[in-house]
């Protein structure tokens, strides 16, 4: 069965901020999903900044045809449709700023126009000791602040012109935050995918982003990785970054896997609805925790 608000399709959406993002947090649950539910599921990935930034010798206009390009053959591979987040004058953004009224704008009608039955984003970090990427917090930031609207037609008519006297429902979706290494000690999550059967494609689709695995990554130095050559190296070097993943998370177990919390932003699911839906849930998966607290939600309390 698919999810409660279609039995026919379903419909999940990644809202991240740059090139190259979506496929370290979410695209082996997508890969898996995708073989579970074949054409019966339709896979997007929102890219919310126009990727120019973050190259030591590239020029940005370089650098974001680049990784423009690196994303269409990384699409090619993963089977999912991308689209780039533009702004109500046209404009894709340079860097997400903290979310004013065009971003909300951009992002309300993006997840209007897609309707997901499930969406994934980074976490909103507010302890103030933990570090942040200002992109992923601002998205976080940005998808929060629009989710009540979702289902609010006519919000952003300066922004988006319409008949105001005509609106439509509108899907809210079950929304998620994805792991997130700049806030990994102060995230928890509540469930666990085992990614082990996509974890070559995971490669193939990764490799893709050159211009961040070969040049960039290994330059900023924040991973502490070599530059690999051949997809074989890289293969090597990703499994050994997400085992020590595992590791960070509490996770004892040599299998691959990706983690998401449930958060309250949209629709509140049962519990029920997430094992029927997601596709290989792991035993780290903690539903008992999860339960009582989406029962909380549920309530008001």
């Amino acid at each position: 069965m698919l999810s409660k608000y279609s039995m026919d399709s379903m419909k999940v959406l990644c809202v991240h901020a740059h090139f190259d993002d979506y496929e370290f947090v979410a695209a082996g649950t997508f890969e898996l999903w995708r073989r579970k539910f074949g054409d019966k599921i339709k896979t997007s990935v929102l890219i919310c900044t126009d990727g120019a930034a973050g190259h030591q010798f590239r020029t940005r206009n370089e650098t974001a045809k680049m990784r423009l390009a690196e994303q269409q053959a990384s699409a090619k591979i993963g089977g999912y449709d991308f689209q780039l987040l533009h702004l109500p004058d046209g404009r894709v953004p340079r860097e997400i700023e903290p979310p004013g009224m065009n971003t909300l704008a951009a992002l309300w009608k993006a997840i209007r126009d897609f309707e997901p039955d499930y969406l994934f984003c980074p976490p909103f970090v507010t302890d103030p000791l933990a570090g942040i990427h200002t992109d992923h917090q601002n998205v976080a930031d940005a998808v929060r602040r629009a989710a009540y609207m979702i289902n609010v037609p006519h919000a952003f008519t300066p922004e988006y012109p319409e008949d105001e006297t005509k609106s439509r429902p509108c899907k809210v979706p079950v929304i998620l935050n994805v792991y997130d290494p700049y806030a990994s000690s102060v995230i928890p999550f509540d469930l666990a995918v085992d990614i082990e059967p996509a974890f070559d494609l995971l490669c193939e689709m990764s490799f893709c982003h050159k211009s961040q695995i070969v040049e960039w990554l290994p330059w900023v130095g924040r991973h502490e990785m070599e530059p690999p050559k051949t997809l074989e190296q890289w293969k090597q070097i990703q499994r050994a970054r997400l085992l020590h993943r595992n590791q960070i998370l509490g996770i004892q177990s040599p299998r691959l896997k990706e983690v998401f919390t449930v958060t309250a932003w949209g629709e509140i699911p049962t519990v029920e609805q997430l094992v029927r839906d997601f596709p290989a849930l792991a035993s780290e998966t903690n539903l008992s925790n999860l339960e009582k607290r989406l029962v909380r939600w549920r309530s008001g309390v």
